[in-house]
């Protein structure tokens, strides 16, 4: 098989191992705003990155870690928060049904106005109307 493949594409599945398939994880940029504040305070920045750091430290894998900070920001109505952790889910490969179940469970918790503001900032994110 010669023809690149995509990681979620229907070729992928019949790809041999390791051929076409980007095995590098995705990093998307941060908004340029975020980008001029870390450049404006690199302290904090690096205290921030120490304290991510520190927290990833325990028995969750990349995944489930993503979709708690993802809950945690929806339940703080953090719109902020919540693209980020979007972004970075989607750098991790977990799926639009996964992060848009966490809007679901989230509306009980925030009640069904702030689930529908919490589903428009995650279909922005995902690039969906």
């Amino acid at each position: 098989m010669s023809k690149k493949k995509d990681k979620g594409s229907k070729d992928a599945i019949d790809a041999e191992p390791g051929e076409g398939i980007d095995t590098e994880p995705k990093v998307s940029k941060p908004p340029k705003r975020h980008r001029q504040f870390v450049e404006r305070y690199p302290d904090l920045a690096k205290a921030w990155e120490m304290m991510a750091e520190a927290a990833s430290q325990g028995p969750l894998d990349a995944k489930s870690a993503r979709l708690v900070k993802l809950g945690i920001a929806m339940g703080a109505l953090g719109e902020g928060a919540v693209r980020a952790s979007v972004r970075r889910a989607i750098d991790l490969g977990i799926s639009t049904a996964e992060i848009e179940q966490v809007v679901a469970l989230s509306a009980g918790t925030v009640g069904l106005p702030s689930a529908v503001a919490l589903y428009s900032w995650v279909r922005d994110e995902l690039g969906h109307d």
